[in-house]
């Protein structure tokens, strides 16, 4: 049994303000794994507080640059030591499979060593070539940190939401409030255990699970200057409006309905493969998860059948369990969502090529739901509209390159896609056309080095690289 009892409130562990633990329970057979205070209202005071009171006094925002990226190059080495432990965390308290957890660790890595890249060459002080070469005025621009962070991450990915958020506003000088989701208070309390180890001053970092309620008294707080919020689209424009209404800075990194192309051209067989990482990552529960999948009619039921045959393979069960693929859902409320929407794409006339709203056997007593896919979809049905975060996938068909690219981009949503095709410039072609945040082709993964986030209702602004850290920066101009 893990017990967090305390919180971690600007660089050192606190008393909680109420007394009861929360029980964490494992979504593989729902026993208790672990219990964890969580923030309230008076808890956020306090982070909040001491954030403001550190930023003020500037002991970590008049910190030179290469001190800043050292001590989170510090953080990142401690992470990698321990990534081990954090896969387990993560897969105990939420349920992503084993194999997911731990391969993402070196991804965590590169996210990281990408910012750190970033703040080396960023240009937080820099004078400019006046375009008047006769003017008398020179002008120095600097990039400042922005204030109080209020960083707010969802259950499905912790520790990449929490370090793709943290370590940039952090390197460049902010103080930052983490607020995580009750059902990952395990693993963020091993993260807030690092963070201690790291030399920051004392104020600088908060780390507090919170529900809901919390959460949004922690985003209204007059003295948070800033939020960074990764979730649902609701919960963004929830978020956008109180920003709006206190003109605070705002990030803001959405749902998505993802569609990767599989153009004529393709190799079958490599782009069924394609949709077991890029479609069913994370057990489905992922924003960028490539759910629609659109085919040619020329091959639309070698498409159908290919995805038969890898779904159907795939094992589902124990996140522990070296083999299993696909692990449960991360509550019960989330396990009947999904089922509900299988049982809406029957209802709508989609054709049910595996799966089903069945609890898959001898699982019953956890959070699952059978993999399932669906044939013969109208991209006007819900299943096609709707994230639906579980591992659920539409099959729809298209006459050309141009009603592909159509449907790709008819949705509310802008995060990801993909396309596949032996033709790789061609490939690169269509992807101009899809207007999401991130196109991947042929299966390549996301770079970090390059922005990531969404058009449409997929957010506001961008994460990762030079970009992403200047989202927790300020301009000021000095003219001489």
């Amino acid at each position: 049994m893990i017990t967090y009892d305390r919180l971690f409130i600007g660089g050192s562990w606190a008393e909680p303000s109420g007394p009861e633990l929360l029980d964490i329970a494992s979504p593989h057979d729902r026993t208790v794994v672990g219990r964890a205070a969580q923030a309230k209202p008076a808890d956020v005071d306090r982070a909040v507080a001491a954030a403001r009171a550190s930023f003020e006094a500037g002991t970590w925002r008049l910190t030179p640059p290469a001190e800043r990226i050292a001590v989170l190059r510090r953080f990142n080495a401690l992470r990698e030591e321990n990534a081990e432990k954090i896969a387990h965390l993560i897969s105990l308290e939420n349920g992503s499979a084993g194999w997911f957890t731990r391969a993402g660790q070196p991804g965590l890595t590169r996210q990281a060593n990408a910012y750190l890249k970033a703040a080396e060459e960023f240009g937080w002080e820099e004078t400019l070539v006046p375009s008047d070469p006769a003017s008398p005025v020179r002008s120095v621009v600097r990039r400042e940190a922005i204030g109080v962070v209020a960083a707010v991450i969802p259950w499905n990915s912790p520790f990449s939401s929490a370090t793709s958020k943290i370590i940039p506003a952090l390197v460049a000088g902010n103080s930052v409030v983490l607020k995580v989701s009750p059902e990952t208070s395990l693993s963020m309390g091993f993260l807030a255990e690092l963070l201690e180890r790291v030399g920051l001053p004392e104020g600088v970092i908060s780390v507090l699970p919170a529900d809901r309620e919390t959460s949004e008294y922690l985003v209204s707080h007059e003295e948070v200057d800033k939020i960074a919020f990764t979730g649902s689209t609701g919960a963004g424009r929830r978020i956008a409006s109180i920003a709006g209404g206190q003109l605070k800075r705002v990030g803001l990194e959405l749902g998505g309905k993802s569609a990767v192309i599989i153009l004529p051209d393709a190799d079958i067989t490599k782009a069924v493969a394609g949709v077991k990482f890029g479609s069913l990552l994370n057990n489905g529960e992922s924003c960028i998860a490539q759910t629609r999948i659109l085919a040619p009619r020329s091959r639309y039921e070698e498409v159908v059948a290919g995805l038969k045959e890898l779904v159907e393979s795939l094992k589902v069960g124990d996140p522990n369990d070296p083999d299993t693929f696909i692990g449960p859902m991360i509550r019960p409320d989330q396990q009947e969502r999904v089922r509900n929407y299988i049982q809406l794409g029957i209802e709508e006339g989609a054709r049910l090529v595996t799966g089903g709203p069945h609890v898959p056997e001898g699982l019953e007593k956890g959070n699952y739901v059978t993999p399932t896919v669906f044939a013969d979809v109208d991209n006007s049905m819900r299943i096609a509209q709707e994230e639906i975060f579980g591992p659920v996938l539409v099959v729809i068909a298209y006459d050309d390159e141009d009603d592909a690219v159509r449907i790709a981009n008819d949705s509310e949503y802008g995060l990801s896609g993909g396309i596949w095709s032996s033709d790789e410039e061609h490939a690169f072609a269509v992807a101009r056309r899809v207007r999401t945040g991130t196109v991947t082709v042929n299966g390549a993964s996301v770079a970090f080095d390059g922005p990531f986030g969404g058009f449409k209702a997929s957010g506001i602004g961008r994460e990762y690289g030079a970009v992403g850290l200047g989202a927790y920066t300020e301009y000021k101009t000095i003219t001489v």
